[in-house]
């Protein structure tokens, strides 16, 4: 049985490898695997490399064949686009991007380390590791393929997001910063603040795609925006309740976690 290890380069699946790494989840994992969109802010890349030099255990980083999430998206001639869950002016896409930019990646990538060719096997080769902690359990889901069987380590251990940051400033680790593609349409206003406040460079990015794919990039007649309102993000208040006057209730605003891995 091989076990690897699934790396968003984020604060659960971070936590998750470095505490394989540290013995205090166990077997050690055989390798991990990180699956490049193209779009993480360059943050996550700059962990990312910081991290490898932490571990004993290999990290491979694959790629969809296609090429970059952001280049598909563009409508270059010849290539399929990869629907991100984009905001339309009567609903929201169909979002594809996960199967096609992670998952499928990671999978080729776990079938070459289980080495097995031929018919696919009909029991589990390979275990792999999904860093999910117990906030998100909702985000569980069995394996579609029967030669993988999933572990969630961190709601083995009833870990939650919070408990993984302060474990990892508690070891003498950086601090992993959230993952997730510059363009995600599930950004709520706090991402999309923080976003614009850290990573400016990621956030006019962000705007400049706005603008593309209300330009015929897509084969539909609606407007497709990044925002949840259906406004172009440069005119989006992105201020604080606060800020506006208003009272701030303390509602906790988080990604959806609808990505999957």
């Amino acid at each position: 049985m091989k076990h690897i290890l699934s790396l968003g380069a984020g604060v659960q699946s971070s936590t998750l490898a470095l505490m394989a790494a540290k013995g205090e989840i166990t077997p050690m994992p055989d390798a991990a695997i990180f699956s490049d969109v193209g779009a993480e802010p360059q943050s996550v890349y700059d962990y990312l490399d910081y991290l490898e030099k932490q571990l004993p255990f290999p990290v491979y980083r694959v790629m969809e064949k296609d090429g970059l999430l952001e280049d598909v998206n563009k409508g270059i001639s010849g290539k399929r686009c990869s629907n991100p869950p984009f905001h339309t002016e009567t609903g929201i896409l169909m979002r594809t991007c996960t199967v096609d930019f992670k998952i499928r990646p990671i999978i080729r990538k776990t079938k070459e380390l289980a080495g097995w060719t031929g018919r696919k096997p009909k029991e589990p080769i390979v275990t792999t590791w999904i860093g999910i902690s117990l906030d998100e359990i909702q985000r569980m889901k069995e394996s579609r393929e029967p030669w993988i069987e999933h572990r969630f380590p961190l709601i083995e251990m009833g870990i939650h997001r919070y408990q993984c940051k302060k474990w990892i400033v508690e070891n003498g680790y950086r601090e992993p910063p959230r993952s997730a593609c510059w363009f995600c349409p599930y950004h709520s206003n706090k991402e999309w603040r923080r976003l614009k406040d850290e990573e400016p460079e990621e956030f006019q990015k962000a705007i400049e795609l706005d603008k593309r794919i209300r330009n015929g990039v897509y084969n539909t007649k609606q407007k497709l925006y990044l925002h949840k309102n259906r406004v172009p993000l440069d005119e989006v208040d992105l201020s604080t309740d606060t800020e506006r006057g208003q009272e701030e209730f303390g509602f906790i605003q988080e990604c959806d976690g609808m990505c999957g891995l």
